[in-house]
C-alpha cells in the first residue's frame, strides 16, 4: 500500500498520516484525496449537506472554540521565568560544525549568554521559531524563540527571522517508521523530499543512517525553527509524492 499526497496542496494531510502502517492503510479509504476543496464543496451542495457552507476548521478542532494557548494554560501550571535575548553575533553561532552529528545538535544556549528582556508564564508553553505570545516590545525587529530550557525555565529569543539561532542544516531522528517498508532498502543518503511541519514545501536533502543505526536528516539548505518532539517525514516515489516514512525529531 502507498500513501500519496493529496491533490489539493493547501489541504494535503499526508504529513499528519505519516505514522500509518501497512495494516492501517489496507483498511483505510481517502475518498476526497484526488479532489480540491472547491470540488468537495460542490458535491456537498449537490447533496444538500448542512456542512456545504461551513467555514474551514482552524487549529485543534477537537478541543472546541477555545484557543490553543488558553487550552494549555488550563491543563499546565503557570511558572514564571526569564526571557533572555541572545545577540546574533554571539560566538555560539559562529562555531564551525562540519560533521553531520554536530550540525544536528541544537545550539547550547545558556542564560548568561544574553540579557533578560522580559518574563514568561512557563517555558513549556513555547516552541522554537514562535513569535507570538512573548509580549516584549521596543525592539527594532520582532523577537523569535531560539530555544527553551525546561530545567532553568528559560526562553531564549533573538531579533528577526534571519537570526542564525533559528537555523540548522541537519537534525537527529528517533523511532524511525517506514510507511512503505520496501522503501527502507537503499534509501540511506539518497535525495528525498523532507518536511518538518505541516504545509511546509518539501525540502531537498538526504536521510542518513550513521553509527549505531542512528538516523539523521541532512538538508541542502538551512531549516528554520527545527523543534524537538515534532514529526519529520520523508517523501519519494516516482513523482516524489509518496510518504515513505517518518520519525520524531530528537533534538
Amino acid at each position: 500500500h502507498h500513501l500519496l499526497t493529496g491533490l489539493d496542496d493547501n489541504k494535503d494531510q499526508s504529513y499528519f498520516l505519516c505514522q500509518l502502517n501497512q495494516n492501517q492503510l489496507g483498511q483505510a479509504l481517502f475518498p476526497v484525496g484526488e479532489m480540491n476543496k472547491k470540488k468537495v464543496r460542490e458535491i456537498a451542495h449537490s447533496l444538500n449537506l448542512p456542512t456545504a457552507n461551513k467555514k474551514d476548521s482552524q487549529g485543534l478542532c477537537f478541543i472546541g472554540k477555545v484557543r490553543l494557548p488558553e487550552f494549555l494554560q488550563q491543563k499546565l501550571a503557570v511558572k514564571r521565568g526569564d526571557i533572555v535575548e541572545v545577540d546574533e553575533g554571539h560566538e555560539v553561532f559562529k562555531r564551525v560544525k562540519s560533521d553531520l552529528s554536530s550540525r544536528a545538535q541544537p545550539y547550547p544556549l545558556q542564560p548568561d549568554m544574553g540579557v533578560v528582556v522580559g518574563q514568561h508564564d512557563g517555558a513549556h508553553f513555547f516552541t522554537v521559531g514562535q513569535r507570538k505570545g512573548l509580549h516584549v516590545g521596543g525592539k527594532p525587529e520582532p523577537l523569535f524563540v531560539l530555544g527553551t530550557c525546561i530545567q532553568t525555565n528559560t526562553v531564549f529569543v533573538g531579533q528577526g527571522d534571519r537570526h542564525p539561532g533559528l537555523y540548522r542544516t541537519a537534525l537527529k531522528l528517533e523511532h524511525p517508521h517506514w510507511v512503505n517498508p520496501m522503501a527502507n532498502f537503499g534509501r540511506s543518503e539518497e535525495e528525498l523530499g523532507l518536511r518538518i511541519r505541516y504545509r511546509q514545501p518539501l525540502q531537498t536533502g538526504r536521510l542518513v543512517c550513521g553509527r549505531e543505526n542512528q538516523w539523521y536528516m541532512d538538508f541542502d539548505k538551512p531549516q528554520r525553527g527545527i523543534a524537538a518532539g515534532q514529526f519529520a517525514a520523508w517523501y519519494g516515489g516516482k513523482k516524489g509524492d509518496e510518504v515513505l516514512g517518518s520519525a520524531v525529531i530528537a533534538e
